[in-house]
C-alpha cells in the first residue's frame, strides 16, 4: 500500500477508536468534546466514499447540533467524489496541505541547541505546562480547555509520545505523536513559545519526538506542516512530501 494511503488509513482508523466520534452517513466524525479547536474536530470520508446531497446534509447538522464547524480532513485521492458533492453544497477549501514523512533510516541529527532539555510529561503540572505552550503557539489566549492536555496524556499512555521543552527550566516548548496504527503516528501540535523561536527548538523537538517514536516500535512518523517555513524544519531532519490533504469547511 503505498505510504499516502497509509497516512489516511491511521487517520480514519484513530477517528473511528475516538470515544465520541460520530457516523454519519459515509463519514466519521471525530468530535472532542472538551476541545473546541477546529483541527480538534473533523470528518474522514470512507474508502472511496460517494455521499449524497442528502449525506452532507446530515453531515452538516451533526456539526451544527454539536456546535462544531463542519470541516473535514482528508486525502482527496482516498475519495474523489466528496470534494465536489463538498463544494456543491457551499463548502470551501482551507488550504491543500503537503503531508510529510519520515522513515528511521531518513531521521538527521539537527544542531543542538544550548541548555534545552527534552522530557516526556509525567505530573499533572508538566502536563498542563505543555497543553498552555500549544494553546499560545497556535493563538489562544488564557488557559486551554481540558482536551489540549488529555491529548497528550492518551499519547504518552497509549504507545504514541508526549515531550515538554524547556530552556533553563522554563517551558519553551510542547508536542506529541499520537497513538499508532499499524506502525504509523502522526507528529502534531508542535508549537514553541514565541520568546524561544528561531533558536532551533522546533527542529530539536520534532527530532526527539520521531525518534522516541521510531524507539517505540513505529515505522513511519507522517505530519501536515503549517506553513512553508516550518516545512524547511521538517525537511532539514529528514521529513519528506509524500501527498497532499485537502481541509475544507463550511463557514
Amino acid at each position: 500500500m503505498p505510504m499516502d494511503a497509509d497516512v489516511q488509513t491511521h487517520a480514519r482508523t484513530l477517528a473511528q477508536r475516538s470515544p465520541d466520534h460520530l457516523r454519519v452517513g459515509p463519514f466519521t466524525v471525530r468530535y472532542n468534546p472538551d476541545w473546541s479547536l477546529k483541527y480538534a474536530n473533523y470528518a474522514i470520508p470512507d474508502q472511496d466514499a460517494e455521499p449524497t446531497p442528502a449525506d452532507v446534509d446530515a453531515l452538516i447538522t451533526a456539526f451544527r447540533e454539536h456546535d462544531r464547524l463542519p470541516r473535514l480532513e482528508f486525502l482527496p485521492g482516498s475519495a474523489p467524489a466528496v470534494e465536489p458533492a463538498l463544494l456543491a453544497a457551499g463548502f470551501t477549501v482551507e488550504n491543500r496541505a503537503p503531508i510529510m514523512a519520515c522513515a528511521p533510516d531518513e531521521l538527521l541529527t539537527p544542531k543542538p541547541v544550548a541548555d534545552l532539555a527534552i522530557d516526556e510529561p509525567a505530573t499533572d503540572a508538566e502536563f498542563a505546562a505543555a497543553a498552555l505552550v500549544q494553546h499560545h503557539g497556535y493563538g489562544g489566549t488564557g488557559e486551554p480547555e481540558a482536551g489540549v492536555a488529555d491529548w497528550l496524556r492518551t499519547a504518552a499512555r497509549d504507545g504514541g509520545v508526549a515531550a515538554l521543552a524547556t530552556v533553563d527550566d522554563v517551558p519553551a516548548g510542547a508536542g506529541g505523536c499520537s497513538v499508532p496504527v499499524d506502525g504509523l503516528t502522526e507528529l502534531a501540535g508542535l508549537a514553541v513559545a514565541d520568546a524561544y523561536r528561531r533558536r532551533g527548538i522546533g527542529a530539536a523537538l520534532s527530532a526527539h519526538l520521531t525518534a522516541t517514536a521510531f524507539e517505540r516500535g513505529c515505522r513511519v512518523v507522517w505530519l501536515e506542516p503549517g506553513d512553508a517555513d516550518v516545512e524547511r524544519i521538517y525537511a532539514s531532519i529528514g521529513f519528506r512530501r509524500i501527498g497532499e490533504k485537502l481541509n475544507i469547511s463550511l463557514d
